[in-house]
């Protein structure tokens, strides 16, 4: 289908709606055929993502203030787009932007950049084939299948080169790339992507999980917060008005790192993944969450204090990071500064203080500001005293193993972070927790964590998103989509 002009955001995605259903149901009755013995042995199957393509002219001065919704250059700008009804609401908002910002038409039509088989299917679909090895009739010789040479992250790290003539960048990912990691997503936390909400808190303790889920539930059977159903790991769901059961039976076997989604209208419900232990996980499911676009993440989990003068039991509020990490090294060099973002931590800081009923100089004395560092090495207390001395000289004032990690890929992706840890130990000061204290400090000191967290995306979800997309996320050629 050939690019055409749209002046309207929902005619433009309805067109792109269109062009990828079209095309993904021809490959899966391909699909058919081949399985059946109907397609001749060379025989080959193609069809392309549908794109958005916009053509600016002039160097358009706009509003400033937006980190997202408009090019900086005269130029063409194109993405590849993938899922248009699962991403409806946020394709129609980008090109609404786009057509207020430049006053131009935003041109919809099919790329040059095929659909791989695999991602070709309706979501969990089950596909069971048999596989043959005739010559000449593998699955490869028919079907395009995913390339990594396309699937990169080029694009936010900032290292994209384009060829002459190609197009640049309109979004932060290309239609192959959310793909991968939509399947991916499936994989590692065992609910479909349609159900994740925009406002996403991770956390590597279940106890986390079941006050969440008990919470949610509470919510759901009272009517509030606007919130209508709670989906845990295999899609299971429990509405509100179903007095608390869920439409399934639940998993046997728990998936990796399992999330829970509270819904509510529009995305703007809250998604809470355990993502276990370890900076590997948290750049893994960070790399897949980023491509749903969420509104913002926050990190709760609990670090050993590093200062005398802390508490079992006291708050973190991280405004800077050491990353010793080593996952994005090669993603974001270390030379890069992760800012703190002022929108998420006032919305955190008011939240403890909300919660927890203190203010002022009383706050002060639950709650500290600071550096926090992140290290690959759980056991780095047996390092005799090269970490401590570093810790020192950074002026760290908490350690953990996940905190830097979501931060950064937080900056990379463009997603709005915030961390807040809480000490559950004092290495350095001898204070480790002993079996009965561990378990009165969590049964004490888990709620009131949750609720701060809860409490400070349901701040965030009231800002406008326009201010809650910072600017200091932004670079010097940023992708118009945020």
């Amino acid at each position: 289908m050939p690019y055409a002009g749209f002046r309207d955001a929902d005619q433009a995605v309805g067109r792109l709606i269109e062009i990828y259903e079209r095309n993904t149901a021809f490959i899966r009755q391909a699909f058919d055929d081949y399985v059946h013995g109907r397609l001749l042995p060379g025989q080959r199957v193609r069809a392309c993502y549908p794109a958005v393509r916009i053509k600016v002219g002039t160097y358009q001065e706009v509003d400033s203030r937006l980190s997202y919704g408009h090019v900086v250059e005269p130029g063409t700008y194109l993405t590849t787009v993938t899922q248009p009804r699962l991403y409806g609401s946020y394709l129609r908002e980008q090109i609404g932007l786009l057509l207020e910002n430049h006053g131009v038409p935003v041109e919809i039509g099919e790329s040059d950049t095929p659909i791989p088989l695999h991602f070709a299917f309706n979501e969990g679909e089950y596909v069971a084939a048999h596989h043959s090895t005739d010559l000449g009739n593998v699955l490869r010789d028919h079907f395009d299948v995913p390339d990594l040479k396309a699937t990169d992250d080029a694009i936010v790290n900032g290292t994209w080169q384009g060829r002459g003539g190609e197009p640049e960048p309109l979004a932060p990912f290309t239609a192959p790339r959310v793909d991968y990691s939509l399947h991916r997503l499936q994989h590692y936390t065992a609910t479909a992507p349609r159900h994740f909400q925009n406002f996403v808190l991770f956390t590597n303790y279940q106890f986390y999980i079941d006050e969440f889920c008990q919470w949610a539930r509470e919510q759901l059977a009272q009517g509030e917060g606007g919130y209508t159903a709670l989906v845990e790991p295999g899609n299971v769901i429990t509405e509100r008005g179903d007095a608390g059961k869920p439409g399934g039976p639940a998993l046997s076997r728990m998936p990796q790192m399992p999330s829970y989604h509270l819904v509510r209208e529009n995305h703007t419900g809250i998604t809470l993944i355990n993502i276990g232990v370890g900076p590997s996980n948290a750049k893994t499911i960070t790399d897949h969450v980023a491509v749903l676009r969420p509104s913002a993440w926050l990190m709760l989990g609990h670090c050993a204090g590093l200062r005398t003068t802390q508490r079992l039991g006291d708050y973190v509020l991280a405004h800077g990071y050491v990353r010793q990490d080593h996952v994005l090294d090669d993603d974001l060099p270390l030379w890069v500064p992760v800012p703190p973002l002022a929108e998420i931590q006032v919305a955190l800081e008011q939240a403890v203080a909300e919660v927890s009923g203190l203010s002022g100089w009383e706050l002060k004395r639950i709650m500290r500001t600071g550096t926090v560092a992140s290290i690959d090495n759980r056991n780095w207390e047996l390092r005799e005293q090269e970490p401590v001395q570093r810790l020192s000289q950074s002026r760290a004032i908490a350690l953990d193993m996940e905190s830097a990690t979501i931060a950064a890929n937080g900056f990379r992706f463009r997603v709005p972070y915030g961390t807040l840890l809480c000490v559950s130990d004092k290495p350095l000061h001898g204070e480790l927790k002993l079996p009965g204290m561990a378990s009165d400090f969590y049964r004490r000191q888990v709620s009131q964590h949750l609720h701060i967290g809860i409490r400070a995306l349901e701040s965030l979800r009231e800002m406008p998103p326009a201010r809650l997309h910072s600017r200091k996320l932004r670079s010097f050629l940023e992708t118009a989509f945020q």
